[in-house]
């Protein structure tokens, strides 16, 4: 089984006509949702939000087979998970995408589950210390983007769950939590 870094790759990940979009719908539908999986995994592990199409990303080539995707197969790939709600484009030129490993909802489950995990019910925490504080460390909200932190935060706020507040800087954005 060959590795990227510690991350295990599949084996389809070796076999050359993968690395082309094939002409067959039935097998090109395969393949898709096979590189979405695949995309979809290594970034929730590698903690990767955005990938740049244009840009190196180690999934897009395999040199030991000397296979590199053309950018019609990455954009088919990503245009997929945009389709299901699993990416956004960052950009109008589709240039840059979002990867939602977890969807906005589910990040905001996953906040919810860490203030009570915490004891945080009705305590105030600052938007940098969710992503990147103490109480944070060994959960999938560390080194959480930012834009995504935000976008769920602002979900949960809507519900009725928390309050953000901001400060004099975005380092001082603040986030009551009421459930």
């Amino acid at each position: 089984m060959q590795k990227l870094g510690d991350f295990k790759l599949p084996q389809f990940f070796n076999y050359p006509p993968y690395f082309t979009l094939q002409p067959v719908r039935d097998t090109r539908e395969k393949q898709v949702q096979l590189w979405k999986e695949l995309i979809l995994d290594y970034c929730r592990t590698q903690k990767i939000f955005v990938i740049g199409l244009e840009e190196e990303f180690p999934l897009f080539s395999n040199p030991a087979i000397e296979r590199t995707l053309s950018h019609e197969a990455r954009d088919a790939f990503l245009l997929a998970l945009v389709s299901e709600g699993r990416a956004e484009w960052m950009d109008k030129g589709h240039r840059k995408c979002l990867i939602l490993w977890h969807r906005i909802q589910d990040w905001a489950d996953c906040i919810l589950n860490f203030v009570k995990d915490n004891g945080l019910e009705d305590s105030v925490m600052t938007v940098e210390e969710i992503r990147s504080g103490t109480e944070s460390q060994g959960t999938d909200l560390h080194g959480m983007d930012r834009t995504v932190l935000m976008r769920a935060l602002r979900l949960l706020e809507h519900k009725g769950k928390l309050a953000i507040f901001k400060g004099t800087s975005a380092d001082d954005e603040g986030v009551k939590f009421s459930i």
